[in-house]
């Protein structure tokens, strides 16, 4: 094999890899004169699940926003599945989800009926087979022709996550996805999106301030502050950076501004 044989087979190797999950490259994105992203970057390779950080503020919301093409970057780039968001976004987004407990569905319609228009919105292929799925496994049936107003907190996030499962995503973006939920219900909940990942070898973004969470859920976690990326690594090595044995601890420090426990004034 020639040399230039041997470069175009490697070529062709690259060109079958897939892309990545998710690209942001030196992104900005500024309200009037506060800089709520302040040139942030990472890519996130497929089958990965990866926490982002940080208190309130810190910039974790408007870089989903970017991420999914709700909100226009001031400048930089965002990549969903090899595709330029948001100008290819109609290539992905049936190819993604978004789940937050803090979005309501349709307070009048019942579980059945606000999945099925969701479904319905993505093209979901036998529909019907794919609502008693999700049903049965995220425990839905009890209450799934009850009118989404007069579910608890706690039914209510489990349907926020049925619906963003839906279409089967490739991505999914969570934002504090076991909020109002008791700690055994929360731990199964978690237990079905890590099986989730795995049979499906779907990318997880996960925002959250528990970080007990984020210790089980994530292979990598992204620290936010005042737009900027803090810190960007395993837990086991930021904690081990930090010399804290929880991210909890992790997270005081970096939004109290300390090093190893004491403020970053003090300790320059």
């Amino acid at each position: 094999m020639t040399e230039n044989d041997e470069a175009s087979s490697r070529l062709t190797v690259a060109d079958r890899s897939p892309p990545a999950a998710i690209e942001v490259d030196h992104l900005v994105k500024v309200y009037k004169q506060t800089r709520a992203v302040d040139g942030i970057s990472f890519t996130l390779p497929p089958g990965s699940i990866t926490g982002l950080l940080g208190g309130n503020g810190a910039g974790k919301t408007t870089t989903i926003a970017m991420i999914m093409g709700l909100v226009l970057p001031t400048s930089g780039r965002v990549r969903v599945l090899g595709h330029a968001m948001p100008e290819e976004s109609a290539e992905v987004l049936g190819r993604m989800n978004f789940e937050s407990p803090y979005v309501d569905m349709p307070m009048r319609l019942t579980v059945r009926q606000n999945l099925t228009i969701f479904g319905k919105l993505y093209a979901v292929k036998n529909l019907s087979d794919r609502i008693a799925k999700l049903a049965d496994d995220l425990d839905l049936t009890e209450f799934i022709d009850r009118a989404n107003g007069k579910l608890s907190a706690g039914q209510k996030t489990r349907v926020a996550l049925a619906k963003a499962l839906i279409n089967t995503p490739e991505l999914l973006l969570l934002d504090e996805p076991t909020a109002s939920l008791d700690p055994d219900t929360a731990d199964w909940v978690r237990a079905h999106l890590e099986r989730y990942r795995k049979d499906n070898n779907a990318t997880i973004l996960l925002a959250s301030h528990n970080m007990l969470e984020v210790e089980r859920l994530c292979d990598r976690v992204i620290i936010m502050k005042r737009g900027r990326v803090e810190d960007d690594d395993t837990p086991e090595a930021i904690m081990a950076r930090y010399n804290r044995s929880t991210l909890e601890d992790v997270f005081l420090d970096v939004a109290r501004g300390r090093v190893n426990g004491v403020r970053e004034e003090a300790a320059r």
